[in-house]
């Protein structure tokens, strides 16, 4: 419970946009360094230009980023659906492959009995 509302703390939850951070931090650390590299080779920058060019690349670099993540979960989720439904299917299936056996174990046994009872 957290002392401000009464209300319960969701640990995943908390877990998760703390790990949401940390991945953007190490996002925009690399780059950053890779900002670095890519205004090497322009020598003729000045020093104020370097730095913008070095801003503007990271802000890029990062964009890009979130935008493959959301590419990603976007293709999970579809997946998901895939496999889900694939389950499905696979799960009817199943249980009708078991009860038409068992219909046919129960004919069988049916029809062995009246045979061996007069």
């Amino acid at each position: 419970m957290t002392a401000m509302d009464e209300r319960p703390v969701d640990a995943g939850a908390l877990i998760h946009e703390l790990e949401g951070h940390l991945l953007i931090e190490a996002t925009r650390g690399e780059g950053r360094a890779q900002a670095g590299l890519f205004s090497q080779q322009f020598g003729w920058l000045t020093d104020s230009q370097r730095a913008e060019v070095e801003e503007r690349f990271a802000e890029e670099y990062v964009a890009l980023a979130q935008v493959s993540w959301r590419r990603t979960v976007q293709r999970g989720a579809e997946l998901r659906g895939e496999y889900e439904e694939a389950y499905r299917v696979l799960r009817r299936r199943l249980v009708a492959g078991w009860v038409f056996g068992m219909g046919l174990l129960s004919a069988t046994g049916v029809a062995v009995l009246s045979l061996v009872r007069p």
